[in-house]
């Protein structure tokens, strides 16, 4: 029975060894790369030593301690995307995209329920969040029902608008975030009860300043034109021709003998156009890009051959030769004039002489038939 018992824990010894060599396997499995080989290799030594109660009482708390750390990483990872703010974890770094805003506001005031429509324009280059207010002051002290309603175009706005009201001032407002193109546009707001009040609200991209006056050159000649987006710095510029009806981009990089773009300052934009033709005269178009849209400026360019200012000159010189040529008509004319009537001045004469000097003959005649 002896030996029997023997041999028993004989075997239970390699059983034991495997089924904790199993457990230190799975193990390893659920911590993952949290679990080092260094604590591997000490379970390994331990088991070795045949020290199977100390790993059993450490082995749950180890799993234990596993679990909270991937808890620990799922919710430093939900709030730092949901947060708004830039966190880091031990692992891979994850940043939101989302930048924090300022709010600005905006607001217009009407002066009663009798006024007329009223417009205020709003310039943004780049995403911002935004309060829109309208108020209304009225002298009337009747408690009258207001409806107040805000639109955009002609879709009624439902969230984000809150409103306010005392004695004699009615006041709305509506919050909203630009982040988009598609956001931009006209906000109105509404305020109705026995008149009806209406503001509008212009969101628009920054106005681009181009030439007001035609530029004028000639062929052969180099000419640049400037576009200026004032104090806003736009994502880029760029160059178009007007082709009829189509806008044809200016590509500086295929054409560098003929055409130079130069976007110094970020807030201006040159275009350089070398070797002037008749062709090259036309309507051009500078486009800044903003996030939130772009916006265009425009420029006249005449180009001129060097003969055209030559022609008031010939003109003139024309006109001078006539008028020398006609003077000197006019010269030969009355020269002409003089020395007819000088012509017939002496034929008067000369018939007057004859007939003094025929009468002269007659009376001598008659003397002497009178004798």
């Amino acid at each position: 029975m002896r030996g029997c018992g023997s041999g028993t824990r004989a075997l239970r010894l390699p059983l034991l060894l495997l089924s904790l060599a199993a457990m230190c396997l799975s193990e390893d499995a659920l911590s993952g790369p949290t679990t080092t080989t260094q604590s591997t290799s000490q379970q390994t030594q331990n088991i070795l030593n045949n020290t199977p109660t100390e790993h059993n009482v450490s082995t749950p708390g180890q799993a234990i301690t596993t679990q909270g750390v991937h808890q620990e990483t799922r919710e430093s990872f939900s709030e730092n995307t949901s947060g708004g703010h830039d966190r880091s974890t031990d692992g891979p770094r994850y940043t939101t995209q989302q930048t924090n805003l300022t709010w600005m506001a905006y607001n217009i005031s009407i002066p009663g329920f009798s006024s007329p429509l009223i417009e205020k324009n709003i310039t943004l280059d780049s995403p911002a969040n935004i309060e829109l207010s309208c108020t209304v002051a009225s002298v009337s002290t009747h408690a009258v029902a207001i409806e107040k309603t805000w639109k955009k175009d002609t879709k009624t706005i439902e969230s984000n608008v809150t409103s306010n009201e005392t004695k004699n001032v009615w006041s709305t407002q509506y919050k909203l975030q630009i982040r988009e193109k598609k956001d931009m546009g006209s906000y109105m707001c509404v305020m109705k009860g026995e008149q009806e009040v209406q503001a509008v609200f212009h969101l628009k991209v920054p106005k681009i300043k181009g030439k007001e006056k035609p530029i004028v050159s000639y062929e052969g000649d180099s000419v640049v034109m400037v576009c200026e987006s004032g104090n806003y710095i736009p994502i880029t510029w760029i160059w178009y021709t007007i082709n009829g009806s189509h806008q044809v981009p200016i590509n500086d990089s295929l054409m560098p003998e003929k055409y130079i773009i130069d976007k110094t300052p970020a807030n201006k934009t040159h275009l350089k156009i070398m070797k002037l033709t008749g062709q090259d005269g036309g309507l051009y178009v500078c486009q800044a890009v903003f996030k939130l849209g772009e916006n265009n400026g425009e420029v006249n360019l005449k180009v001129l051959n060097y003969m055209v200012p030559l022609k008031p000159f010939f003109a003139i010189a024309a006109e001078v030769i006539v008028l020398v040529a006609l003077i000197f008509l006019y010269e030969i004319y009355s020269k002409k004039k003089e020395m007819l009537a000088e012509g017939e001045k002496e034929f008067e004469q000369i018939e007057q002489l004859k007939s003094e000097e025929s009468n002269g003959v007659e009376n001598s005649s008659t003397r002497h038939r009178k004798v």
